[in-house]
C-alpha cells in the first residue's frame, strides 16, 4: 500500500530519489528491497523536510488515509501513538539494544510465548527483516515485526480484523521501510523504551480537544445539578 510520503529517506550524501515506499523498487528483489529502505537510523539519511511523523525516537511515514491515535496514560503522558488505518491499527516504537544485536530474536520467542499463554493460535513467518510472529484470538489478529539497528531495535505491532490482517502486514512492512530511528547517545539499559515525544502541532490539538471534553463535561454537571433542584414554590 502506497504512504503519504512520495520519497523514500536518502542517505547522507546521496541524492533523494522518488519512489514509492509501498514495495520494490523497479528491477530490485525483494530482500535486496527491505535493505535498500531500511529502517534507517538517523545517522545514516537526511530526513529534513521528508513528511515523516516525527514522534521523537522515531520518524514514520503515515499510511494512505491513515489517522493518528495518542494513548495517554493516568498521569497524562504519552504511553504510545498509534497509526489508525482502514485495515487495522499500527504501532511503531524503538527499544535501546546491546551492540551485539540480536533482541529481536529473543523478543519474538517471548511474545510467541505471552500470545500462547494467552491462548492465541500462534505462528511465525519469515519477512524481509526475519521472524514475524502472529498471533490469532476472537479480538482479531495481532503481528509482530522486528528489526535490530545499531544499539536499537525498532518494533511494529498490527492489530486488526482478522480478515485483513495480510492487507495490514504490507502497510507495517512499508512503514517500517520508510521508519527512521533516532537513538540518541546516551546509555541505556537494554529494553528501555526510547521516549516518544509529540509533534508541537499534536500537542496543541490533544490540549484543545481535553479543554473542550473538560467545558463539555462541566456543562452536563451544571445541567444534572439543575434538573435536580427542586422547582420554585408558586
Amino acid at each position: 500500500m502506497a504512504l503519504g510520503r512520495g520519497r523514500r529517506a536518502g542517505r547522507k550524501g546521496d541524492t533523494p530519489a522518488e519512489d514509492t515506499l509501498g514495495g520494490a523498487a523497479q528491477g530490485e528483489e525483494q530482500d535486496g528491497d527491505a535493505l535498500e529502505h531500511g529502517p534507517w537510523d538517523s545517522g545514516e539519511v537526511e530526513t529534513e523536510g521528508d513528511g515523516l511523523l516525527d514522534l521523537g525516537s522515531v520518524r514514520v511515514p503515515m499510511p494512505e488515509g491513515g489517522q493518528i491515535q495518542v494513548e495517554m496514560d493516568n498521569a497524562g503522558a504519552v504511553r504510545s501513538v498509534h497509526l489508525a488505518t482502514p485495515e487495522g491499527r499500527l504501532t511503531v516504537a524503538a527499544f535501546a539494544a546491546p551492540r551485539s544485536g540480536g533482541l529481536w530474536r529473543e523478543v519474538a520467542a517471548e511474545l510467541a510465548e505471552g500470545l500462547r499463554t494467552d491462548e492465541a493460535r500462534v505462528s511465525t513467518t519469515d519477512g524481509p527483516w526475519g521472524r514475524e510472529v502472529v498471533g490469532i484470538a476472537p479480538g482479531g489478529a495481532m503481528r509482530f515485526l522486528g528489526v535490530d539497528g545499531p544499539r536499537w531495535m525498532v518494533r511494529c505491532v498490527a492489530h486488526g480484523p482478522a480478515e485483513t490482517a495480510e492487507v495490514l502486514a504490507e502497510t507495517a512492512r512499508a512503514v517500517l521501510r520508510g521508519t527512521v530511528v533516532v537513538r540518541g547517545d546516551e546509555p541505556m539499559p537494554v529494553r528501555t523504551t526510547l521516549p516518544v515525544v509529540l509533534p508541537p502541532a499534536l500537542v496543541e490539538q490533544l490540549a484543545q480537544a481535553q479543554a473542550q471534553a473538560q467545558a463539555q463535561a462541566q456543562a452536563q454537571a451544571q445541567a444534572q445539578d439543575q434538573a435536580a433542584q427542586p422547582p420554585p414554590e408558586g
